[in-house]
């Protein structure tokens, strides 16, 4: 059950999140016209009074070119004002998740973008680990992931996470924790929230953008971090064989972090995950502002004592 933080953000006032509450006329509730982002948060871990947001300024970004999809011109700054005022009130004392969601808020059965309001909303939750730390197990889903000349990918558009639910039920109730999409050309794509890496003789592996995949954030950031550390890192299309026979597959994204594999269908993957592991340390030591050289990650808010 979900620990939600006492305070949300709706019609442009922050009220108690039990208060927080739209009509059952909603026009994204029935058609899914809307797109939303996550952020991770936590207590600053050396100094009192803070907190630490990874990445706020991407976040906001995105979130600001998924608006634009949905005929919606909310600027990133505004984005990212509301969002240091919504910690700030909130006080967070331990691991946190901020869901913000851009959506059509007026009231009509047309489905359409145009000539219809829009609001900006923005609730909390504590979170800890969203998937087991250990490591995962994955299927390969019998649902494909979308294409981008039928729903605009580069956005988090709600509609298009009715086929990661999909996914991620027929993953769990056949007995696995998590599924992989692959793309109509037979292609691995991402998981049902996550992008997806394998390693193979030395060498990380995703799949580019043209995968009809996510431009996760999480994923940007690993990229960097694997090419300082001098990993190889190759952007290109992967073969659901391929996954077979890796010697490290991870998933990846906000919620998840960075999530190991274990096993995909019946074929166990390697234990030993020396470049999974390297990378899950170094984020690790990012996201909590031990490591300098990317102290521009990461956006400490001052929280008032």
């Amino acid at each position: 059950m979900e620990t939600f933080l006492p305070i949300a953000y709706l019609q442009n006032r922050f009220l108690p999140f039990e208060d927080a509450k739209i009509s059952v006329a909603t026009h994204a509730l029935h058609y899914g016209t809307g797109a939303f982002g996550g952020l991770r948060g936590i207590p600053d871990p050396q100094k009192p009074n803070q907190v630490l947001l990874f990445r706020l300024d991407r976040h906001c970004q995105r979130l600001s070119s998924s608006a634009k999809l949905l005929m919606y011109d909310l600027p990133a700054s505004q984005i990212q004002a509301t969002l240091i005022d919504f910690v700030q009130k909130n006080k967070p004392t331990c691991s946190f998740y901020i869901r913000p969601l851009v959506y059509n808020s007026g009231l009509g059965v047309s489905p359409r973008l145009h000539n219809i309001e829009k609001d900006f909303l923005i609730y909390g939750m504590e979170m800890a680990d969203y998937l087991p730390p250990g490591g995962v197990t994955c299927r390969i889903s019998s649902w494909y992931r979308q294409e981008d000349r039928s729903l605009p990918l580069r956005g988090k558009i709600c509609a298009a996470y009715i086929t990661s639910s999909l996914a991620k039920t027929e993953a769990v109730e056949s007995g696995f924790d998590e599924s992989i999409l692959m793309n109509t050309q037979g292609k691995v794509s991402e998981a049902s929230g996550m992008n997806l890496f394998i390693v193979r003789n030395g060498t990380l592996i995703t799949p580019g953008f043209e995968q009809d995949i996510l431009e996760g954030i999480t994923r940007d950031s690993i990229l960097t971090i694997a090419r300082d550390a001098g990993i190889p890192v190759i952007e290109r299309a992967i073969d659901r064989s391929e996954l077979l026979i890796a010697d490290e597959v991870f998933l990846c994204g906000t919620a998840a972090r960075i999530s190991p594999v274990k096993r995909i269908e019946s074929y166990p993957l390697p234990e030993t995950r020396p470049i999974t592991t390297l990378l899950r340390d170094k984020l690790t030591a990012i996201t909590e502002g031990r490591d300098a050289h990317y102290q521009d990650w990461v956006f400490s808010i001052p929280l008032s004592a």
